[in-house]
């Protein structure tokens, strides 16, 4: 679409002549302001108006049909209730392709999306932040074959920011107003300046896709990007293996029994959550579960004040208390979780000091390289797989040797290709 507007010049700053006297001296001492930055144009209305939102059967058919008899890439979005509701579901999805339009559906009423699956067959998603919409597209049954990710290509490309706001305000001169993206969409039904921030979402992402493309072209990035791209294909988050751990304030208790009782409030509290369907939090804070465990109550009389949750759920808190009370010592949870990869980075100058010169002789390389090539290095290797390679190195320490280690931890062809020869290097310069 072509939504590129003129930016506005803008007005000069008085110089020293509209100024009141004032010696050269003092000037000097205190320049003119900088002239405000030029206001862009604001994208406020999708080119074919805000469509309405499908939520039968009939109306997805006709939305399936015009899919599949449109052509070019797929701009997809979706948009979940983070902090209202239980889970990471999509509450509402937008999709948007040349020769069709823009649809806005209903997952909760249209649950089972795979005749759109169909309809997109092999033609490219372009998504904004993929690892956000992939998992919950999936549950409703679209999967992509091949994707081009904006906020990832930003990073590849150095940009200093690479929300979607930021990227469509550099790459096609106008704002596009945000100020939806955290409401509650399970809301129905959803308000029409919902929707229409909706539709805007995929509208823009043809010809950021296209500009992008350009530009990483250019800067000899188009492999990088496609090898970046092609891993998120089937990405799905990791599933936490004692998700309670990451309870804000848990790094207070040095006994096992308190951490105990910190585990089962956790597991009550995301029980009455899924139950209501409502975001844990909303339940109950992480500072009032970290109260309870602190307070080890016996009675109602004995629970912190201070939070209304606490109170309304009594029974269900108690309960969890004395679970962790009655507890054999046992199967008391450890205080803290035993890592299987090397130490701490802050001790490796006491355990290896010959390891941590050979990370830190191979970090001075991959920044020089990201400065050179204007890339984040967590984009160019990961500190976790960096880490374990240089502590625990290949038996032969060639460019082959590390390339295998490296891609054994996940890292990208492209990376392990930049990386490998660093790490050469530093082990040579630095031997045992």
């Amino acid at each position: 679409m072509a939504r590129r507007s003129e930016t506005v010049r803008s007005t000069s700053t008085p110089g020293p002549s509209d100024a009141s006297p004032a010696t050269e001296e003092s000037l000097e001492a205190f320049p003119a302001d900088p002239p405000p930055k030029p206001q862009l144009p604001v994208l406020s209305e999708p080119a074919d108006g805000v469509p309405p939102v499908l939520t039968d059967e009939r109306q997805l058919a006709e939305c399936v049909a015009a899919v599949a008899a449109g052509f070019g890439p797929i701009s997809l979005d979706a948009e979940r209730a983070s902090g209202y509701r239980y889970g990471q579901r999509a509450y509402l999805v937008q999709l948007r392709r040349e020769g069709a339009g823009t649809f806005l559906i209903d997952p909760i009423a249209l649950p089972d999306l795979t005749p759109l699956n169909e309809a997109i067959g092999h033609a490219e998603w372009l998504l904004h932040a993929a690892t956000q919409d992939i998992p919950c597209l999936a549950e409703v049954g679209l999967r992509p074959k091949q994707l081009f990710d904006t906020e990832l290509a930003g990073r590849l490309l150095g940009l200093p920011r690479v929300g979607l706001a930021a990227v469509v305000e550099h790459y096609l001169g106008v704002t596009l107003a945000k100020e939806h993206s955290a409401v509650d969409w399970s809301t129905r039904p959803l308000p029409e300046p919902w929707l229409r921030y909706a539709a805007l979402d995929v509208e823009v992402l043809v010809e950021l896709r296209n500009l992008m493309g350009i530009d990483l072209a250019r800067a000899g990035k188009s492999e990088w990007a496609r090898e970046e791209f092609d891993a998120l294909l089937d990405w799905m988050p990791t599933p936490k293996t004692e998700p309670w751990r990451r309870t804000s304030g848990l790094h207070r208790f040095k006994n096992k029994r308190d951490v105990a009782r910190v585990r089962e409030l956790w597991y009550a509290r995301e029980d009455i959550a899924k139950e209501k369907d409502v975001s844990p939090g909303r339940i109950m804070p992480d500072q009032a579960i970290v109260e309870i465990a602190a307070a080890d109550p016996r009675s109602a009389a004995d629970l912190p004040s201070g939070h209304r949750a606490i109170h309304k759920h009594a029974g269900v808190w108690l309960k969890a208390v004395a679970i962790a009370r009655d507890l054999p010592d046992d199967q008391l949870p450890a205080v803290s979780v035993r890592h299987d990869g090397p130490p701490q980075q802050r001790s490796w100058a006491d355990k290896d000091p010959v390891a941590a010169a050979r990370l830190m002789q191979t970090r001075e390389r991959m920044a020089a390289f990201c400065e050179e090539h204007s890339l984040p290095i967590e984009n160019l290797c990961s500190p976790d797989p960096l880490r374990r390679v240089v502590w625990t190195p290949p038996a032969e320490q060639t460019e082959e040797g590390f390339t295998l280690a490296l891609r054994r931890h996940g890292v990208r062809p492209w990376q392990a290709g930049i990386v490998a020869p660093m790490l050469v290097e530093a082990f040579s310069a630095i031997p045992r």
